[in-house]
């Protein structure tokens, strides 16, 4: 131990002062260590001495001296020197046990209070049970906790959950109140406490009050107003018969509104819970990649909360809502898993009735859910996932359907906002109609409302300015004057040398996409001979089948060309140069395959493609027309388009059976096998240009 090194003496102060000082200071701090350690019959004895070489060797009586301080202490001739080194280690003892004694007392006085607020709590527990007595509410009264088992008890829970409920409440009632984990088995046990397990709506079996529901809020759809009816017929007969649940499970539904946007899929899901009499609920995928939005995340986690499946039923209140995913096809996966994975068990009819939620980590029925999720395109859903629902494809809308559509629910809802009476205002039908048919070319009705909602404002501004007075009435020839020049002119409603396919080597297809169907057009030209290109060039943003495709409609010409009159001969010394317009849309399939061949054999043939003619269909290396998909929503896009005459592949003739009686009036359907049949329907006469010539 360090001490303080010895002073002869100190040069301002006598031996004999500088003696007193140190014997008194030695005394005050002895008498102050002593006490500490309660040997009063000692304090007097050293209060008594007057000898400091004797003060000084008191020091060896200390058992906080080593051997070697003492002997250090005797060994010193100089009294004053001796008492000052002793007192030196009296100073450095004592500071040390003032240290001591404070971290002593802060443990002390947190044990203390914990020991008090125990104690506290303990006395509150039976304050409360004396008080719950005295009221009557014996077994109500007590600690949270036991608030928690009295509700836990007082549940109607399933019994698998309340045995688990309890068994939280146990490990509740155990733990501390300063453990994180109570706060989490509060949150687990407020959750479980809020759903609603044995709630449930009453099916309205009303059947044809039900489809008048859906025919009231939605034109066409029949396809999917017919599965709810269906789903409702059967629960009826079940609940006629007195038929429980088959095998565990309820039967819920699990439809897929696939289709392009603005045909009112999610607008749909509200339509059918009323239509049924259920609570609906809305979850929202669109950007999700996370796999506990769905399940949930463990409770071992800082802030876990339930999936979103699970709030959804809490939302609702009752365990068998119409519950909308809406976007399921835009959900993504990343290194936190994939959601739709996660969604296999909840969309699967023949395991959701044992959903386990990774945050309630109990069963939760959910086969009496019925669940409709909304895509626009089928090909961005999971092959599993999509296995386990009733897909049902809304295709877009017929013109005569968009303007019974704007007339009974646009138009109304547009006269709303903006402050007009259906009687200050009105838009005849030839007005709406013309809005669709050039104005808004698509296969929803989102920018047909739209264009309503700009109509209704420039009206309400002309009002207010006082350039118009109401009532007032909009027809199809006051539209230039609101709304400026058609966007969309038909292809035959423009002059002949103006349009597309006035020249040979331009063809007219049909193509999906994600907003519905839509026109595409295959542009093919000849290199100069001098230029010395050879080969296939092709451009437009094509994928990987559209540029085979290309090769084999090359190739079937080339091997038949003496068979189809075409002078292919001299393709080895020219290059051809195949582009489809709007370069910045990728593109891709097999669908173009006989427009590409019908492009080629205009372009080596001199023969224009007629202007009213699309075509839609894959080519084979034989010369075969193989079917594809998607031809309603083609045919519904030929149609807006203009086109009065559609090729299709003749193993795609059932197809047909879908589409709308109207369209079919409007349209001359080919249904071909073979593309020299496409060539003939497609290509004018040979005569036809020595005639113009």
């Amino acid at each position: 131990m360090e001490t303080t090194p010895f002073k002869e003496s100190d040069p301002g102060l006598p031996v004999a002062g500088r003696a007193a000082e140190l014997a008194k200071e030695y005394k005050a701090l002895s008498t102050k260590w002593l006490r500490k350690r309660g040997a009063w019959q000692i304090v007097d004895r050293v209060a008594a001495i007057e000898d400091i070489g004797e003060l000084a060797d008191n020091i060896g009586y200390a058992p906080f001296a080593t051997a070697e301080q003492k002997l250090k202490v005797l060994l010193e001739a100089d009294r004053p020197a001796r008492l000052e080194y002793a007192l030196g280690l009296l100073r450095e003892h004592l500071a040390e046990e003032e240290v001591n004694d404070t971290i002593r007392k802060d443990v002390e006085d947190g044990v203390a209070k914990q020991q008090k607020e125990f104690l506290l709590r303990r006395q509150l527990e039976a304050v409360r049970k004396e008080l719950a007595e005295l009221n009557g509410e014996a077994g109500l009264g007590g600690s949270e906790d036991a608030d928690y088992r009295a509700r836990v008890e007082a549940a109607t829970l399933p019994e698998k959950v309340r045995e688990a409920a309890l068994k939280e409440v146990d490990k509740l009632e155990r733990s501390s109140e300063q453990s994180p984990e109570g706060s989490w088995i509060r949150t687990w046990l407020d959750t479980v406490l809020e759903l609603p397990w044995n709630e449930r709506s009453e099916d309205a079996y009303d059947l044809a009050g039900a489809r008048a529901v859906l025919d009231a809020d939605h034109n066409g759809l029949a396809d999917v107003k017919d599965r709810i009816v269906e789903y409702l017929a059967v629960r009826k007969r079940r609940a006629d018969q007195g038929l429980g649940q088959i095998g565990g499970r309820r039967g819920g539904a699990v439809l897929a509104l696939v289709g392009p946007p603005g045909v009112g899929k999610t607008s749909l899901g509200e339509s059918v819970a009323r239509a049924m009499g259920r609570s609906f609920v809305r979850v929202a995928l669109g950007g999700v990649r996370d796999e506990a939005e769905i399940r949930g995340h463990r409770r071992t986690y800082v802030g876990s909360i339930p999936g979103r499946i699970v709030r959804a039923i809490k939302e609702a209140g009752t365990m068998n809502p119409v519950v909308l995913l809406d976007e399921i096809d835009k959900v993504g996966s990343d290194y936190r898993g994939d959601p739709a994975a996660a969604l296999l068990e909840v969309l699967d009819p023949a395991q959701n009735h044992t959903f386990r939620d990774h945050y309630l980590e109990v069963e939760l029925d959910l086969s009496d859910v019925v669940f409709l999720a909304t895509a626009n395109v089928m090909e961005a859903i999971p092959e599993p996932l999509l296995d386990r629902m009733d897909v049902v494809r809304l295709d877009g809308y017929t013109e005569d359907e968009k303007v019974a559509i704007a007339r009974d629910h646009l138009l109304p809802r547009q006269l709303a906002k903006a402050g007009l009476a259906a009687e200050q205002l009105t838009v005849d039908e030839a007005a709406l109609r013309r809005l669709a048919a050039e104005y808004t070319r698509e296969a929803g009705v989102r920018n047909l409302e739209r264009a309503i909602a700009r109509i209704l404002r420039k009206v309400a501004a002309q009002t207010e300015l006082g350039e118009r007075e109401l009532p007032a009435a909009v027809g199809a020839d006051d539209l230039r004057a609101l709304l400026g020049r058609p966007h969309h002119v038909p292809e035959a409603a423009q002059e002949p040398t103006e349009r597309r396919t006035a020249v040979p080597g331009v063809a007219t297809g049909l193509a999906v996409t994600g907003a519905g169907g839509d026109v595409l057009y295959i542009e093919a030209s000849l290199a100069d001979a001098e230029t010395g290109s050879t080969g296939l060039t092709l451009t437009g943003q094509l994928g990987d089948v559209m540029k085979e495709s290309a090769h084999i409609a090359l190739s079937y010409l080339r091997s038949r060309g003496a068979e189809l009159e075409l002078p292919v001969t001299g393709l080895r010394e020219r290059g051809i140069h195949l582009h489809v317009p709007a370069g910045a849309v990728p593109k891709d399939g097999p669908s173009a395959g006989i427009t590409m061949t019908t492009a080629l054999a205009s372009l080596l043939s001199g023969r224009k493609v007629r202007t009213d003619v699309a075509m839609t269909g894959e080519v084979s290396l034989t010369g075969r027309v193989l079917p594809i998909g998607g031809v309603k929503q083609k045919l519904l896009a030929a149609d807006r388009a203009g086109v009065t005459t559609v090729i299709i592949p003749k193993r795609n003739e059932a197809d047909l059976d879908d589409v709308p009686a109207e369209v079919l009036e409007r349209l001359t359907v080919h249904a071909v096998a073979d593309v020299r049949e496409v060539l003939r329907l497609a290509l004018e006469p040979a005569e036809v240009l020595v005639a113009a010539a």
